[in-house]
Order: structure tokens, then C-alpha cells, then sequence
């Protein structure tokens, strides 16, 4: 069902003009000052097309962020952003946002637990992880919402 989900989400993004990906909403990132690979992050974000706003907080504010929006220590990464009703944990792919925007989904989120090499943002060089994008259910279940290899 996973793999059907994505293919259809894969081909309605693949359809649409490149123009329409982005959100109408703003993606508002609440990251640390001195976190590098999330300003990297950002500005994948910036290049697919979604409006920024950054928040630099402190690690205290961000924790207690986290926990407003209901991230476990288990899902959380090094930033926290929010586009519209959805938070967006860590350094999710653009293009996981974007069907999480088209899909509509009863849900809190998205999240890329931890820092994976080779993720958006924390590129070096030819080196790659495999990692899984999370989908944060509103009954508090994480689901897998994308693989990446």
C-alpha cells in the first residue's frame, strides 16, 4: 500500500508545473544558530520552491517546540518547521513535503529522525545512507511515508 501511495503521489507531483509544488503557506523553521546543515536544509527548501522563515531559538526553546507538537526524542532531529497544519522534523526531502501537501493526510507530520548522511542538507559528497521519512499519525502512531536509498 506504501509503495502504491507513493507512485500515485510521485505521478500527481510529476504532473503538476513546477510552479505549483510550493505551498501557498510559509515554511517556518525553528532551528539553533549554530546547526550549519539546517541553513543547508533551508536552502533545498528554498530551491524547490517553498517561501522561508527562520526562527533561531535556543535549544531549550526548541525542545519544549517539540514537545507542543508531539515529537519523540525517537522522531526528533535538529530542526522543527511548520507548514501549515503539519510539522515537518529533520531534514526531510522536498519532495516528501510536497505529496505530505497534495495527499492531505490526517496527520501531525513528518519527520527524518536524526541527521542521516546524504539526506537534504547534510550532503558528503558520494556518500549516502539509506533513511526513512515517518509519518506521525494524529492518534500518535509512526508510520513509514518514504524510503530513500
Amino acid at each position: 500500500m506504501i509503495r502504491r501511495t507513493f507512485i500515485l503521489g510521485a505521478i500527481t507531483i510529476s504532473c503538476l508545473p513546477s510552479s505549483s509544488f510550493a505551498s501557498n503557506d510559509v515554511l517556518i523553521v525553528n532551528r539553533s544558530e549554530s546547526c550549519g546543515c539546517c541553513g543547508a536544509w533551508v536552502d533545498k527548501m528554498r530551491l524547490a520552491g517553498f517561501k522561508t522563515k527562520i526562527n533561531l531559538v535556543s535549544n531549550e526553546t526548541l525542545d519544549s517546540i517539540k514537545s507542543k507538537l508531539g515529537i519523540s526524542y525517537e522522531l526528533s532531529s535538529c530542526h522543527t518547521a511548520i507548514i501549515g497544519d503539519y510539522f515537518i522534523e529533520g531534514h526531510v526531502p522536498a519532495e516528501d513535503i510536497l505529496r505530505l501537501l497534495v495527499e492531505k493526510p490526517n496527520a501531525l507530520g513528518l519527520s527524518v529522525p536524526g541527521m542521516p548522511i546524504g539526506s537534504p542538507g547534510m550532503e558528503m559528497g558520494s556518500t549516502k545512507e539509506a533513511f526513512e521519512t515517518f509519518i506521525l499519525l494524529e492518534d500518535g502512531n509512526a508510520q513509514i511515508f518514504n524510503r530513500h536509498s
